[in-house]
């Protein structure tokens, strides 16, 4: 399989709707706005009030569903997932919702995040008697609830919930309610929305625009929300909770069009890039992003700098994931395949071009010589975040820390590995500057751990992390 040009993946995307007649179409859309946040898996849970129906596969969206694959998914409500696979791994199996059946009834479940504690929990379950259908660590939460001993499944949630540790954005339905939590720090974005009188919940706000919804608000660290005929009810589940939403929604996971946590994110991105201007600046010709995630931050280096913006680097959009394998020399200069230098927008010109972040650095080196080979005469690399320091334990792969660059070699080695004139990044505190949020609060309500190494949660001992599990 070809490799991305971002080093970066997000695990998830989770959307749900309850009270209207279409309710799985209108998923299906939902799912199309959230495919950036998962390609390998995408499924769809539909109920009637009678029972849950389910259609899931391998692949993007488009190739998941067809017209007639609604037929069967009639109903007032659903749930739905695009997925990345990193904790558990691939395979059907682990392709999300989950479904579980019994003689109570049934059980959906969605989730976006990745809990900590959760090979800790599969050991307790096991020696109890569960056995696991997938690898996935979002089958903990279902074994939880059957065991938990309450009657109603808002009863079950509740408790269940307060045992889970980590990032957890969870959409839980069956024939008559739909469940939305999030964990105690908010490490994922989730948003409730209203289209008429029904109520929909997705990871990012892109997916109301795209169906006409209007958004209403964040769903709260520790919160548990339950929708039904008798409308929304809230409640907490933890008397604790701290809002440490992951900063990479801002730098780069999160469609420029949403709004995080009330943030836009293009917005907070061109403020990224001018924070950066303001603390790298240099003396160039153009200015140019790495699409598509970088665009924003590239735009404001050049408000910022007076520097001219221009398109640089073109993305194909139609590479996508293929079985054809390439050949090694093609392997090997693989970015040609998804990235194209704009000759003349950079040949004999002074470039600085904009990143949004540097993981393992193979990808950076190749960029600077593709623009190198189109005639820069000079490539200065500005990257609007932080060095990435520390793997993240909450859904995201950002490998071991023996793979990250940053963690091994100062801002001049990776320079020189990367052939780039100049290389810098920006700080911390300019991170949380461009975001907008107040220097009152230590992390500003973001997650900043895969920068400090600070996590928000205990990281428990035999927690892999999720990209070592694939």
């Amino acid at each position: 399989m070809f490799a991305e040009i971002k080093g970066l993946n997000e695990e998830c995307g989770v959307f749900a709707i309850w009270g209207h007649k279409d309710a799985a179409h209108l998923t299906y859309y939902g799912l199309h706005s959230l495919q950036h946040r998962g390609q390998e898996g995408a499924g769809i849970v539909a109920t009637d009030g009678e029972r849950l129906k389910i259609h899931k596969g391998l692949g993007l969206v488009n190739d998941v569903f067809r017209e007639e694959d609604f037929n069967d998914l009639s109903g007032h409500a659903a749930i739905g997932h695009v997925r990345y696979a990193t904790a558990g791994g691939g395979g059907l199996a682990n392709v999300q919702p989950l479904l579980f059946r019994s003689q109570l009834g049934s059980l959906a479940i969605a989730h976006n995040g990745n809990l900590v504690n959760a090979n800790n929990m599969k050991h307790q379950l096991e020696s109890q008697g569960s056995i696991f259908q997938s690898t996935s660590d979002t089958e903990v939460l279902a074994h939880l609830i059957k065991r938990s001993g309450y009657h109603t499944l808002e009863q079950q949630l509740y408790s269940s919930l307060t045992m889970l540790k980590g990032a957890y954005a969870f959409a839980v339905m069956n024939e008559k309610q739909l469940f939305v939590a999030l964990d105690p720090n908010g490490l994922r974005p989730l948003s409730i929305g209203r289209l008429g009188d029904a109520y929909v919940v997705a990871s990012e706000t892109c997916a109301f625009d795209l169906i006409g919804a209007t958004y209403e608000r964040e769903v709260q660290p520790g919160e548990l929300i339950t929708i039904d005929e008798q409308g929304l009810r809230s409640q907490r589940f933890t008397g604790q909770s701290s809002r440490a939403i992951c900063s990479m929604e801002y730098i780069y996971f999160a469609r420029p069009d949403s709004n995080v946590d009330e943030l836009n994110v293009h917005t907070s991105r061109k403020n990224l890039g001018k924070q950066l201007a303001l603390e790298s600046p240099v003396e160039a010709d153009v200015v140019t992003g790495v699409p598509d995630s970088s665009i924003s931050a590239a735009i404001g280096y050049a408000e910022q700098t007076g520097i001219p913006y221009e398109l640089g680097m073109i993305k194909n959009r139609y590479v996508g994931r293929t079985f054809i394998q390439p050949s090694q020399e093609l392997r090997e200069q693989g970015v040609k395949m998804k990235l194209s230098a704009v000759r003349g927008v950079v040949e004999g010109k002074r470039v600085v071009m904009i990143d949004d972040s540097i993981v393992r650095g193979t990808t950076s080196r190749r960029i600077v010589k593709m623009l190198r080979e189109a005639g820069a005469v000079e490539v200065h690399v500005r990257i609007s975040s932080p060095p990435i320091t520390h793997p993240c334990f909450y859904g995201i792969d950002t490998s071991t820390t023996g793979e990250l660059i940053a963690s091994n070699h100062s801002i001049e080695e990776m320079r020189e590995m990367m052939g780039a004139d100049t290389l810098a990044f920006l700080s911390t505190d300019g991170l949380m500057k461009g975001i907008g949020r107040s220097d009152a609060d230590p992390n500003c309500g973001q997650c900043l751990a895969c920068f400090t190494g600070k996590y928000p949660t205990e990281i428990y001992p035999d927690t892999l992390h999720p990209y070592a599990k694939v």
